[in-house]
């Protein structure tokens, strides 16, 4: 539960500091949100981290899609380490003010 873009703004520091790269990113009206990233492949267990301490939550194609990622980096040795994965990622993120629409029961 949060603005769109402040998610933006956290989730580019955040790949930033893992050494990624932001090749695209932005947010539309509906809560939508869009960032294209790369890295090295060595980083993918820290870009997984943070994509969750964030606050993402991954569906479970996107949990087994990095766990791939990351333990086939892993098992290839450093050969693969210095592979860049590109990662396009779009978030539907919920409005943080929810209007008040409730109908109140009759007394």
């Amino acid at each position: 539960m949060e603005e769109p873009d402040r998610l933006v703004r956290s989730l580019t520091g955040a790949i930033l500091g893992c050494g990624g790269w932001v090749l695209s990113r932005g947010a539309n009206d509906t809560g939508l949100v869009n960032v294209l990233f790369e890295f090295e492949r060595r980083s993918c267990v820290d870009i997984y981290s943070i994509l969750i301490a964030v606050g993402l939550e991954l569906s479970q194609n996107g949990h087994s899609r990095f766990t791939e990622l990351c333990q086939c980096t892993r098992f290839q040795g450093a050969d693969r380490g210095e592979e860049i994965a590109s990662i396009d990622l779009e978030i539907q993120t919920f409005p943080t003010e929810t209007e008040s629409t409730a109908v109140m029961p009759a007394a």
